[in-house]
């Protein structure tokens, strides 16, 4: 067996069945699937009943431990040669296996990552979601590209990583607040091959409303900041720009409201640089619809980390 996909879950049942609908059309079919039930108080142990007569499929349900350490229990349960995760809001590409096994034969690839994508299908909100995580335009530009403003760290939306390197690594130290980019610090640092495969990459659904969205980048916000604390040399300047922007936003604000007449043209900074975003986005997505929810949604991208690595760096001061 070449690839063992785990994908742990938390009381997701029908974003499982979409992943594993997806996993079913696979071109390459030398994988097994291990669903790792992470405590749930709505499993999805019926929806991966279903899909064990078209996947070779396992499914374990263990007591809470965050999503890492469940990753952890699937690795050892695994019997691939390559260890895949994925999250349960992922839609898997047919192409998928077939493109990273092309890249393990053709090169010496120990740990390998890719991009994410929105599918035709996805929403507008959806759609603008995914560009708001994807665009040079905003922090979330800075991954699954080969040409990014930081080293590329695979995230565990769509990452693989060979037996090896579980072993010698131990996987997961930490099971949240960054535990992705913690192991890919580690794998680096540990002399393994990292390779970005750009052309395996995933449909990731993200949330799906902006309230959902500003929730969990402001936990990505706050998880780099554990980041830092863990590994203090990956500091890196990019990293303060949702901060920097949340702030200059907040002061534009303040100066506004102290005497408009002589700070309203402050606003034609931000003005500016969400027309950038429009068009970037239209350009893109071939959409007005998306490229107009776009804005708000790069906004609550950086305004979200922003105001969570505002946080976390405050609890670490006082």
């Amino acid at each position: 067996m070449l690839f063992s996909v785990v994908v742990p879950v938390y009381n997701r049942p029908e974003e499982i069945r979409e992943l594993l609908e997806s996993l079913t059309r696979q071109t390459y079919d030398q994988f097994e699937v291990l669903i790792v039930e992470d405590g749930s108080t709505i499993t999805c142990k019926q929806v991966a009943e279903e899909y064990r007569t078209r996947l070779n499929l396992r499914y374990f349900f263990k007591e809470n431990s965050g999503q890492g350490f469940s990753r952890n229990f699937g690795f050892d349960k695994a019997s691939g040669e390559f260890l895949v995760v994925f999250d349960s809001d992922c839609i898997i590409p047919p192409h998928y296996f077939n493109t990273v096994r092309h890249a393990i034969e053709s090169g010496n690839i120990d740990t390998w990552g890719g991009p994410d994508r929105a599918h035709p299908t996805f929403s507008v909100r959806q759609k603008a979601i995914s560009y708001a995580m994807t665009s040079p335009l905003s922090t979330g530009g800075i991954r699954g590209r080969s040409r990014s403003l930081e080293a590329f760290h695979p995230r565990s939306f769509n990452m693989g990583i060979s037996r090896e390197v579980y072993r010698k690594t131990g996987g997961y130290r930490i099971t949240r607040m960054g535990e992705d980019i913690d192991l890919s610090i580690r794998i680096k640092r540990a002399g393994f091959q990292i390779s970005l495969i750009e052309e395996a990459f995933v449909y990731h659904k993200r949330r799906t409303n902006l309230t959902q969205f500003f929730a969990q980048v402001h936990f990505f916000g706050r998880a780099r900041i554990n980041i830092i604390r863990l590994h203090p040399d990956e500091r890196k300047l990019v990293h303060l720009l949702p901060a920097l922007f949340t702030l200059g936003s907040i002061l534009i604000l303040i100066l506004m409201m102290a005497d408009v007449t002589q700070y309203g043209f402050l606003t034609g900074i931000p003005l500016l640089y969400f027309v950038f975003v429009f068009l970037d986005a239209l350009a893109r997505e071939k959409r007005l619809s998306v490229a107009i929810v776009s804005i708000p949604a790069v906004c609550v991208q950086l305004v979200g980390y922003g105001t969570g690595f505002l946080r976390e760096s405050a609890k670490n001061l006082f």
